[in-house]
């Protein structure tokens, strides 16, 4: 999980805040206004809550009857399905090639299942939304999707990633220009698959991805959780997209360019994991 943002400099009194729980989690909006004043900030966290909830209630797979799951189990083909479906299939077919096959919505257990990108491309089409009101600055957190853009007025948002054995702790924080995704198993458990064996898997502790788009974020952040080094070899190779891993005895691993700023508080010693 990835929690947002730090305290800093310049952080934005008058912003429009709001918490739209959705998609099994909770989206929390921090928009600064700007000239579009503080009216249209706040139309613009409504429209694009209700915009996630449309997004969700196409893309659920708990809901049977959801276009994704008719989908999924051939009642319903994609030519049928609202277009938001085939444009996020796309997608992920983009995500599937860059990661070496490591992230495979293809190769998930009853059907397609691209939920290990669905939520970053949901948050990043209300990002969208918002962004077109024509505000200052904007940051969506969706329990670890995080996507912003225009930072606060000291700098870029800083995003704190959650320790994975200790709650009250950061393993660091990241500047973020656009979007920053993890996945891991610390509170979750065994929930992503290993799409070679198709079987459940925890391979590592923690796994972020920073880089211009959230959905591939997202993506690639399952991916790294699952393929580990072998993500991590192709993110460093991969323009604009950068990989911090925390294994599970502890071991961290990055790209070279991976955006680190120190924050007060925030602890490189991971300790081990018996901590957890």
């Amino acid at each position: 999980m990835t929690d947002a943002p730090l305290p800093g400099r310049d952080s934005g009194g008058d912003d429009v805040v709001g918490a739209e729980p959705v998609m099994g989690t909770v989206v929390s909006f921090r928009v600064r206004p700007g000239v579009a004043g503080p009216p249209a900030a706040r139309r613009a966290v409504d429209e694009a809550s209700g915009r996630l909830h449309e997004l969700d209630a196409v893309f659920s797979t708990w809901l049977p009857d959801s276009p994704m799951s008719r989908v999924r189990r051939g009642a319903l083909s994609l030519g049928e399905a609202p277009k938001e479906i085939a444009e996020a299939l796309a997608v992920c077919e983009e995500i599937r090639d860059a990661a070496g096959g490591w992230f495979d919505p293809w190769a998930m257990p009853g059907g397609v299942d691209p939920t290990g990108m669905a939520k970053g491309w949901i948050v990043e089409q209300a990002l969208a939304q918002v962004r077109a009101a024509g505000v200052e600055a904007a940051l969506l957190n969706a329990g670890g999707d995080v996507a912003g853009f225009g930072g606060t007025g000291g700098g870029p948002w800083r995003v704190g990633i959650r320790h994975p054995w200790r709650r009250d702790a950061l393993a660091g924080v990241v500047a973020l220009e656009s979007a920053v995704a993890t996945s891991g198993s610390y509170e979750r458990g065994a929930h992503l698959v290993d799409p070679r064996s198709r079987q459940p898997v925890v391979a590592c502790a923690s796994a972020t991805v920073c880089g211009p788009s959230l959905a591939w974020c997202d993506g690639l952040a399952t991916a790294l959780a699952v393929g580990g080094e072998a993500v991590l070899a192709r993110l460093e190779a991969l323009p604009g997209y950068e990989g911090y891993l925390i294994e599970l005895d502890g071991t961290e691993r990055a790209t070279t360019a991976m955006p680190f700023v120190p924050a007060p508080g925030t602890t490189r010693d991971l300790g081990t994991p018996a901590s957890h």
